[in-house]
Order: structure tokens, then sequence, then C-alpha cells
């Protein structure tokens, strides 16, 4: 591997640390984006069942925040219940609103940075193939400009190095960025349809408590 990254020259450095980044995040996302972290498949029956007929203590409402993204979302309409009883519809749905862009913005997190790694690291390998283009052409200048026999054996060999094993790393680095990005989109697409209709379910119950 070593070898590979001398043969490969000074370019390869920032490929590399888009791999180490990259796979950290991808890393990151699985752990986040479980569906036990974000939305437990019988929580909010369990929510709705734990208010039948009134709005549960702080305790147990700061305990269903602290569940998932999805208890936090419906925390947020105890927690208006809780501070003003005779919430209006328009009240309680805004704050359902809010919270859930909040929670939007969550599952969200760092999705743009794999999206950013995965555009730009075939970029850095085509800078990098440029560098080694440039070497080429370097290497056949003799003394005297570009002129038969004067050019240089290793300078030549490097400079092919450089462009083919950055072209390649880009590719290697881009691949799996782009396919793990379009992965966790869809995930956290399908998250955000079923806390948009859990919330929506969850809006019927607070409306019949408020009453």
């Amino acid at each position: 591997m070593l070898s590979i990254i001398q043969a490969a020259g000074w370019p390869i450095w920032p490929l590399i640390a888009c791999s180490v980044l990259g796979l950290a995040l991808i890393i990151e996302r699985f752990l986040s984006l479980k569906t036990d972290k974000v939305a437990p498949a019988r929580l909010v029956d369990e929510a709705i069942m734990a208010s039948r007929t009134a709005v549960p203590a702080p305790q147990v409402i700061d305990q269903l925040a602290d569940n998932s993204v999805l208890g936090e979302l419906l925390a947020s309409g105890f927690r208006t219940l809780h501070h003003n009883p005779k919430a209006t519809e328009d009240e309680l749905r805004s704050s359902l609103e809010s919270a859930g862009r909040l929670a939007a913005a969550q599952l969200q997190k760092y999705l743009g940075a794999l999206a950013t790694i995965a555009s730009a690291a075939p970029l850095l390998g085509l800078l990098g193939t440029v560098i080694g283009m440039i070497e080429i052409f370097g290497s056949q200048a003799g003394t005297g400009g570009l002129t038969p026999g004067g050019g240089n054996p290793e300078q030549l060999a490097h400079g092919i190095s450089v462009a083919l094993y950055n072209t390649a790393f880009g590719l290697i680095v881009a691949i799996p960025a782009l396919i793990f990005w379009r992965y966790f989109r869809a995930r956290v697409d399908a998250y955000l349809l079923q806390m948009e209709v859990a919330a929506e379910r969850f809006a019927h119950h607070l409306l019949s408590l408020r009453r």
C-alpha cells in the first residue's frame, strides 16, 4: 500500500483524507439511522396508551423525548398541551411541524458532506491525472527541448503512475460515497414519511385530550 501511495505522488493525499472522512461519515450515519434510534415500531401506540385520559407528567415526557427522534417529535406535542391546556389546533400542529423540521435536519445531518465527497473525489482524481500528464510531458523534454532520446524514463514512469493511480483512487472513493449517499437519502425519506403519518395521527389524539 505504501508503494502505491509513493507511486501516486502527493495528489493522492487529499483523496486519502476524503476516503477516511467518507468512511467515518458512513459509519456514523449507519449508527444514527437505526430504526430504534429514529422511529421505533410501536412508539406512537405506546404514547397514545400512556395518555388516554390526560397529558403525562413532565418526567414521562422527557423520557419519551430521549427515546428517539420520533419520541422528541411526540414529546413536543405533549409539552405544548402541558404548557397550554387550551392550545388551539393550529398551535398544536405548529409545534409538531416545528419539531418535524428539526427532526428532518437531524436525520439529514452529514449527508451534504458525503455528497460533497462523492462529487469532489473524481475532480481530485482528475487533478492528479493532469499533474501526472504534466510530468509525462516534462520527462520528454531534453536539455535542448523536445528531442528524441532526450527523455527521462524514470520521470516518465512516475508521471504515468501519478496519472493512473489518482484517476483510479478518485473513482474508488467517489463510487461508494455516492452509493451510500443515495441509500441514506432514501432511508431518511422513508423515515420522514413515517414520522409525518405518525404526527398526523398523534395530532388527532392531542385534540381529543384538549377537549
